[in-house]
């Protein structure tokens, strides 16, 4: 069933997806749509329903915990509030003096690290596994500690850079982006 992220609000969340059985948050580019992604992202928590985020749906859901869980109520991707106080998404380190952006992305594949007894874990039967990337937001390591120490559990890391590659839900039956 497909749900156009742009029409998904706070008060037709429910009505849009109370009958799915799992709820995938695909990857993509610009704040088009990107509240109704998180808002999707929260009702996949809340309501226990399954959840894969892929590259944009992995961000959409670390805003949406951090913001719902965390009470950092202004919680954001820097893509999309660059102001945030709070940019829980950021630029990466070395992106941000890039003027010219032309092939300035981190492209390619990645060895990521799989921590043990997680659902990664189980997914992928690996403890090294290898994700392709097209993008310059990562997760900003400045918020793991809070974010962990309400359940959010970092399962893969790219360890050349410290850079989280995967989150799951530690009291969830199947949340993983």
């Amino acid at each position: 069933q497909w749900v156009h992220s742009e029409e998904l609000d706070e008060n037709n969340v429910d009505a849009h997806l109370r009958t799915v059985q799992g709820i995938v948050v695909p990857g993509g580019f610009g704040i088009r749509g990107i509240e109704g992604m998180v808002q999707a992202a929260r009702y996949a928590r809340t309501n226990k329903i399954p959840y894969l985020g892929l590259c944009l749906g992995m961000q959409c859901a670390v805003v949406d915990f951090a913001r719902n869980v965390c009470g950092l109520k202004d919680a954001n991707s820097t893509e999309f509030k660059p102001k945030t106080k709070n940019p829980v998404i950021s630029l990466l380190v070395e992106q941000k003096d890039i003027k010219d952006l032309g092939g300035t992305m981190r492209l390619g594949a990645y060895p990521c690290k799989i921590k043990a007894n997680t659902l990664a874990a189980k997914v992928y039967k690996a403890n090294l596994i290898s994700e392709r990337h097209r993008h310059r937001y990562e997760f900003n390591n400045k918020f793991r500690k809070k974010l962990e120490s309400k359940g959010m559990v970092f399962s893969g890391i790219y360890q050349k850079k410290n850079l989280v590659e995967i989150v799951e839900l530690k009291n969830h039956p199947y949340f993983i982006a």
